[in-house]
């Protein structure tokens, strides 16, 4: 049976506006809402599945972050993962904590722990980078499906469909591979009571990025953070002759 690691991350909640700081150094996080990434409880779910049909064996989740991300970690014990490693990064490390270095972090867990599939999330709703999977998968030089829908395995293999531009692609991978979790690919279970409970008893790892020998010296500079400009008021036209009018003048409608 496989072993299995899930990335979980940290983020603002999805349901919160996003303010920017006044300094235009980053966005306000201090007293807002945080929760798991939701392409990362999909995740968690789809590896929680595999042990469900008795193909996994084990489900180490992983976050990086501040002490505040032992929460998500809880949440994906309470959802049925088995143990959880919390990589504390902090600070203005943090602030520039990148896909480049979390995807170190992750491949170098991954050996550690004799992984046999990471499924992280396609992608996390702060930053939108895109990039964990394939990066990670890159740096163990294993093999990589992205964007997964429906995920069968076979022998020593895996069946992945995967949501690209034109409509639907089946791929195979041999193991071990990276899969990244796609919005259709299953829907999260809620974790009950009893299983919140149980998660508390659940063992929760502590390291650096020194520990894993992954150096996480920031490679950006934020400049400055910034909100999209507002749009344009838009107004009614009378008829159809009147937008193309408008159209043709080049005109907001």
């Amino acid at each position: 049976m496989a072993r299995v690691l899930v990335g979980v991350k940290r983020v603002i909640d999805y349901a919160v506006k996003i303010r920017v700081k006044p300094d235009k150094s980053g966005v306000v996080t201090d007293g807002v809402k945080h929760s798991m990434n939701p392409f990362d409880e999909i995740a968690v779910e789809e590896a929680v599945k595999l042990k469900e049909k008795k193909i996994a064996s084990e489900i180490i989740a992983v976050s990086c972050g501040p002490a505040q991300s032992q929460e998500v970690l809880r949440t994906a014990l309470a959802m049925g993962v088995d143990k959880g490693i919390h990589v504390e990064v902090t600070g203005p490390e943090y602030e520039t904590l990148q896909p480049i270095h979390v995807s170190k972090i992750l491949a170098k867990i991954a050996q550690n722990e004799k992984i046999d599939i990471v499924i992280v999330g396609k992608q996390a709703i702060d930053d939108d980078c895109n990039q964990t999977a394939q990066m990670t998968a890159g740096v163990l030089d294993w093999s990589q499906a992205t964007f997964a829908s429906k995920v069968e395995k076979g022998d020593n293999e895996i069946t992945v469909t995967r949501e690209v531009d034109g409509g639907l692609e089946v791929i195979k991978s041999k193991l071990p591979a990276v899969i990244s979790a796609d919005l259709r690919l299953n829907e999260p279970r809620y974790a009950t009571l009893p299983n919140i409970m149980k998660a508390k008893k659940k063992p929760i790892q502590k390291l650096t990025p020194k520990d894993l020998g992954v150096d996480v010296t920031p490679r950006i500079k934020v400049v400055s953070v910034e909100d999209p400009p507002t749009r344009q008021a838009g107004q009614i036209v009378p008829d159809v002759d009147t937008l193309i009018g408008k159209l043709k003048e080049g005109g907001h409608c």
